[in-house]
């Protein structure tokens, strides 16, 4: 539509930015600006806000709102929770008479036997190479006499004790693990390797003396030789490898042939110092070597360690008090922040430790099966490194699920897990209150929940209750057998609500305005959105990969069902109390149009009332929006079970009630926006003014408003829908109105002389803007996406209502679009009836001197030519096509009206004839569209009266009817009467007939009377007359016998009935009938 659709929304965005504040939007607040564009970029604002990656360093009082001191604020983090203390601290805070059990159970009554012990260890240290040769043995006893709080005198005297046992008996465990590289020793390229082991001061197997510092261990590598006779070797001849095999299998048989020996061979020894053998054990490789070979013999792994004949399970037990005791006094000389310690002992403990292994004979899963038990009483007291549990775990997980672990220590492992449990738990619960994407946050978590899926996998004993109700107060009883991925589920759902009862708590509403509530849900919704996206960014990834859990999409459920419940009741109260609309009777504003046509609101009653209606409602709408579009990115199939998914519905009556309002501010700004207006076109390149842009800037910002509301619902959104298009066709109906009225009175010119009507550019501005207001309805309606929501209604329901539905929307776009067009006509047809008597005073001035050198004629087309020119350059092709249309049609009514006035005025024909030529020269002057012929129907019928009643050229001709019946019958026709408009013809015309053709009863005369046009081909009609059989007088006897004859015939004086009667003789027949036409 070239120009006229200049207006996009990016050109509409640039012409509302400029009018912002300016007097348009005065008269209602920029009511449709703040919910139309100003809201949705509040909204976009929001939503860039909500997608931005959250800064690490949040911390619990800033989410709060509240400006509090530094030392609280760390109080806070440290001392508090959220929600109810008693339960949410049972999992991390132990009671008090726990402490003391545990207390006892580290220092009890057996700490003199104890203590005498690693007194004894210490004075004979095993191994070297180790801690124990770094650390002397007086560091050792000061340390432990300082960690088991021994007075001096008491230590004097246990180390006395010890010092006087006598040393004692250890053993060696030598495991021969496997063995590479070996020198082949066998003809087939291969050997057959076993390995020989003993002490160097003395290979036979005895309890080691006590001093083995200087001694070593011997390995020797031998190749089997089997007693074989020269017949069996001779059968490995094709086994053999090579020449050198071959030379050594010849070597063989000569040998087993000459002596009949079959001694094994020698592959490789390997000397072992036994002081390079630290007290802890080591696996090694060692090489092979041989005395006559310079070359390495192969390589062997074993693994070595020092033990003693002792009761495993006392010593499991005494390492376990052991170990409790040390931790205890490294934590308390360390000062190590919670969950900091990671198993990193001092030296001098490290090495008490490592002695009291190695002289207990505690394999390696006893010493972590010791320090899981020891380091999870511990935790519950000051938190340990939740790497370290997971190290043990990844050391006891295959002993225990391969069954090497007797049920004492399974029952054991259990133990330790029932008491950890409840660390990991309170920190998945309390996981807000760190802070989120530090990376040692992160990985604590992950160390977390690595425990958990280990012990997840691992089989509890049946009667072990994992979770007692003392330690999990919060847990729902659901009656049946709890695992960890369901207590896991359940702290996840627990913290989240104890964080939503501390966000309530922390941000409450402080006054009771609808605004100030509507304010505080969307502050708890946002700061909801915020933990959520924390969860998103952060943690839901570490869920999913360690435990399978969907942690975002847990949060999400907890939350979204508080949130409902917490934000429905509160936004339909505030739709229940919105005022309605209510007009007074007797106005006289109607809205035309619509679906229900015609309607009457009358004036608005805003007296008490102002039609004022905040934005917050929808800011909290289009917040829950966004909080919906995440949970359906959290959980895609299952989102729209959520109570939060029919929050729309809500805000129904609010929506409504916006439209409502929206409508007749519209008719407001509308009627303010054509009072300003100017009348200007807005732009060279367009021909519309400011109240045409107006207009549609609220056609704009409505459209916004519904595309933020994006409402989901398909029957909803037809109600919203044709309500928007039944008021937008209502506003261009009245801005139609307002404008039609705003020109009504432009264009009066008034002299001296005379007062003559002139069409202006406001009147073609007018007619512009309506149009232009009337052609952005389609597009608008497209916009609005009608075409979807019928798509929609036929899914949802079936096609015929689609279809029905799709039809109504139609005819109330049509209806206003027909109304608005006809608004057109009626604005064109106004001004061109203004034009008109100045139009017929000239004609009549024409037509009375039009051929006496007179200038009327070239006033009136000087006239014609202004206004049309005008017209010309400032109404689009289309309209000012129908403007000539209308020009014509109105002049042929003048014309009409002035021919039926002169006619009975008698005038002569040359007035007629002038005033035809005056028309033919508007005719010629003013042909639209290069067009050759003319439409209007008046205007011919104009043409038609003037040829009539002026200057003609008639004739009639003369047939009888039926043609069939008469079809050899002449056609008599009159002589042609040359510019006559009353002729006489006086001509008689006799036509023979037949009897029958005389006795037709449905015969008749047809007299048609035409103008002859010398340069056309055909005549132009002028009229017509038909006379019956039966009106015709029937004459059988000759007219010459008739009375009238005989009485002229006796006339003989006058002359001139003499002469008549000569010719009427002449013309008679002798015999046959004929009508009489005179």
């Amino acid at each position: 539509m070239s120009n006229w659709e200049a207006v996009t929304s990016a050109s509409m965005e640039s012409w509302l930015n400029p009018r912002l504040g300016q007097g348009i939007q005065e008269v209602d607040d920029s009511f449709f600006e703040k919910f139309g564009s100003i809201l949705k970029q509040a909204s976009q604002k929001a939503a860039l806000e909500e997608s931005t990656p959250l800064a690490p360093l949040k911390e619990v009082e800033e989410q709060d709102g509240e400006q509090k001191v530094e030392q609280d604020s760390k109080s806070i983090l440290r001392d508090s929770d959220s929600g109810n203390e008693t339960l949410l601290d049972t999992d991390s805070e132990p009671e008090e008479h726990d402490k003391v059990d545990r207390y006892v159970e580290a220092v009890g009554w057996n700490v003199d036997e104890l203590y005498l012990e690693v007194l004894y260890e210490i004075l004979h240290n095993v191994g070297g190479c180790d801690v124990g040769c770094e650390v002397g043995q007086l560091a050792m006893l000061s340390y432990i006499q300082e960690a088991f709080k021994i007075a001096n005198d008491k230590h004097t005297e246990l180390l006395t004790q010890a010092e006087a046992k006598e040393p004692p008996e250890l053993m060696l465990n030598v495991e021969v693990v496997e063995a590479k590289d070996l020198v082949p020793k066998d003809p087939n390229g291969l050997s057959d390797p076993f390995v020989t082991i003993y002490l160097m001061s003395n290979p036979s197997h005895r309890p080691m003396p006590g001093s083995v510092q200087e001694d070593s261990l011997v390995l020797e590598v031998w190749d089997f030789d089997p007693a074989e006779t020269v017949k069996e070797k001779m059968t490995k001849i094709f086994e053999v490898k090579g020449v050198k095999g071959l030379r050594k299998l010849m070597k063989e048989i000569a040998i087993t042939a000459s002596t009949g020996k079959h001694d094994n061979e020698l592959i490789g020894t390997s000397n072992i110092p036994l002081k390079t053998i630290p007290a802890g054990g080591m696996n090694m490789w060692y090489s092979l070597s041989k005395k006559s070979k310079l070359r390495r013999q192969g390589v062997v792994k074993v693994r070595l360690n020092f033990s003693s004949e002792k009761n495993s399970q006392v010593a499991a037990q005494e390492h376990r008090h052991l170990l409790r005791i040390i931790l205890l006094h490294e934590l308390e000389n360390s000062k190590v922040a919670p969950y900091w310690w990671c198993g990193n002992y001092s030296a001098a403990a490290e090495a008490i430790l490592t002695q009291h292994v190695a002289q207990s004979g505690l394999s390696a899963t006893d010493n972590c099966l010791a320090q899981w038990a020891v380091y999870c009483a511990v935790t519950t007291d000051h938190p340990l490194s939740f790497a370290l549990f997971n190290t043990l775990l990844d050391k006891l997980t295959k002993p225990l699920q391969s069954g090497l672990i007797n049920e004492e220590d399974v029952k054991l492992f259990w133990d330790g897990a029932r008491k950890l449990l409840p660390t990991c738990y309170s920190h998945i619960r309390k996981l807000r209150k760190k802070t989120a994407g530090d990376k040692t946050v992160m990985k604590t978590l992950r160390e977390v929940l690595k425990i958990l899926f280990k012990l997840s996998v691992l089989d509890a004993p049946e009667s072990l209750d994992l979770f007692p109700v003392n330690l999990y107060g919060w847990l729902r009883d659901d009656k049946e057998k709890l695992t960890i991925h369901m207590v896991l589920e359940q702290a996840v759902i627990q913290g989240a609500s104890d964080w939503f009862v501390h966000i309530l708590d922390n941000n409450e509403c402080k006054d009771n305005t609808e605004d100030t509530r509507l304010q505080h849900l969307i502050r708890v919704i946002q700061l909801v959105r915020s933990d959520l996206q924390r969860a998103v960014e952060y943690y839901d990834r570490v869920f999913v990969e360690v435990m399978g859990f969907p942690y975002s999409k847990a949060l999400y459920g907890l939350y979204e069902s508080k949130l409902a419940s917490l934000v429905e009741s509160e936004v339909v109260d505030v739709c229940k109390s919105l005022k309605r609309l209510r007009y007074s009777e007797g106005s006289t504003t109607t809205l035309a149009g619509g679906i229900n046509g015609e309607t009457g609101l009358g004036a608005s009653s805003v007296g008490s009332e102002p039609l004022t209606m905040g934005t917050t409602l929808f800011e909290l709408y289009l917040t829950l929006q966004r909080f919906l579009t995440l949970g359906q990115g959290l959980n895609e199939t299952d989102w729209q079970s959520y109570a939060i998914s029919k929050f729309h519905a809500w805000f129904f009556g609010g929506v409504a009630q916006w439209l409502d309002i929206a409508a007749y501010k519209a008719l407001t700004r509308i009627e303010k926006a054509v009072d300003l207006d100017t009348l200007a076109p807005v732009d060279t390149n367009v021909k519309y003014s400011s109240s045409g842009v107006d207009t549609l800037a609220i056609f704009y910002q409505i459209k916004i408003f519904w595309q933020q509301l994006a409402w989901p619902d398909v029957e909803g959104c037809y109600t919203f829908v044709a309500k928007i298009i039944d008021d937008i066709c209502r506003c261009c109906v009245f801005y139609s109105d307002k404008m039609a009225s705003r020109v009504d009175n432009v264009g009066l010119v008034s002299n001296v002389y005379e007062e003559r009507f002139e069409v202006t550019t406001d009147w073609c501005v007018a007619i512009n803007n309506i149009d232009y207001v009337r052609q952005s309805l389609t597009p608008f309606v497209q916009e609005l996406g009608m075409e979807e929501i019928i798509q929609k209604m036929c899914e949802a329901r079936s096609p015929v209502e689609a279809q029905r539905c799709k039809e109504t929307l139609q005819n109330v776009i049509a209806n206003a679009i027909d109304t608005v067009r006809n608004k057109i006509v009626d604005l064109l047809e106004i001004m061109v009836r203004k034009m008109m008597p100045s139009i017929t005073r000239f004609l009549m001035e024409g037509a009375e001197l039009l051929h006496q050198d007179c200038s009327s004629m070239d006033r009136v087309m000087r006239y014609l030519e202004a206004n049309l020119d005008t017209l010309y350059q400032h109404l689009n092709n289309e309209n000012f096509s129908r403007t000539l249309e209308i020009v014509w049609e109105q002049l042929g009514e003048v014309l009409y009206e002035l021919i039926q006035a002169n006619l009975e005025k008698r005038r002569p024909p040359s007035f007629f004839s002038n005033l035809h030529e005056c028309v033919k020269i508007m005719i010629r002057s003013f042909r639209q569209d290069n067009k050759d012929t003319y439409s209007s129907e008046t205007l011919k019928r104009v043409e038609y009266l003037l040829k009539l009643h002026g200057l003609c050229d008639s004739y009639v001709r003369v047939a009888l009817l039926p043609e069939d019946s008469f079809a050899n019958v002449q056609k008599p026709k009159t002589q042609t009467h040359n510019k006559n408009l009353f002729p006489l013809y006086d001509e008689i015309f006799q036509i023979p007939l037949t009897p029958e053709q005389r006795r037709l009863t449905d015969g008749l005369i047809h007299l048609v009377v035409k103008d002859k046009d010398m340069f056309s081909v055909s005549n132009t009609f002028v009229g017509e007359a038909y006379l019956h059989f039966s009106e015709v007088p029937d004459t059988p006897a000759p007219i010459s016998n008739g009375e009238a004859i005989k009485a002229l015939e006796t006339r003989q004086g006058d002359r001139q009935a003499r002469d008549f009667i000569k010719k009427q003789r002449a013309k008679f027949p002798s015999t046959k009938q004929f009508f009489s036409l005179g």
